[in-house]
């Protein structure tokens, strides 16, 4: 029999189930604190600056994503793994900002009329869909890059990258398009 070759290994079980639990667990930490009653109040201003810096690693981690698709493309495996390592790491970056400020801020309402309110939610609902969905992908195939599982990666990422590239470019015109509505 051929084994499927994303099958985890006896051995790699509890980082895939480590994997599985946070990639369940971040998209429901988030839905708890979009939708919190009441917020948590942090007495300090800075965090309506968040979704503005926010914009920017995600720039950044797109910018990187790119990099990383054409160093690869190129053969250049030390500043592929390199560009990889700062879009990771600027996806956490990101994602501690985003749990900071939408558990201390709340949410803002796009205020667009006409055609482009359809355009933003469009965006904004798919943007949403695949964010719960791509860490997932997107760790399984870090974790299988940092350990030599090249053929295990590729496969993978076939899926994780234009997910997680999408997510980053939407999620900046998302914010491009909602931040004239911030209150602060």
């Amino acid at each position: 029999m051929i084994k499927n070759s994303l099958e985890i290994e006896p051995k790699d079980k509890s980082i895939y189930n480590w994997i599985t639990i946070v990639s369940i667990l971040v998209p429901v930490v988030v839905a708890v604190l979009l939708f919190m009653p009441t917020k948590i109040d942090i007495g300090e201003e800075w965090v309506y600056f968040l979704p503005h810096l926010n914009a920017v690693v995600n720039s950044f981690a797109s910018v990187m994503l790119i990099l990383g698709f054409f160093f690869i493309k190129s053969g250049n495996i030390t500043l592929h793994k390199m560009a990889m390592s700062v879009a990771f790491g600027l996806g956490a970056i990101f994602l501690v900002g985003y749990v900071i400020y939408h558990a201390a801020a709340e949410s803002t309402t796009f205020g667009g009329e006409g055609w482009i309110r359809w355009v933003y939610y469009s965006l904004l609902i798919s943007h949403i869909i695949l964010a719960a969905i791509a860490l997932f992908p997107i760790l399984l195939a870090y974790y299988f890059g940092i350990t030599g599982k090249f053929e295990k990666h590729r496969k993978i990422v076939r899926y994780a990258f234009p997910i997680w590239l999408y997510v980053t470019i939407s999620g900046v015109i998302v914010y491009l398009m909602i931040s004239p509505y911030y209150l602060h």
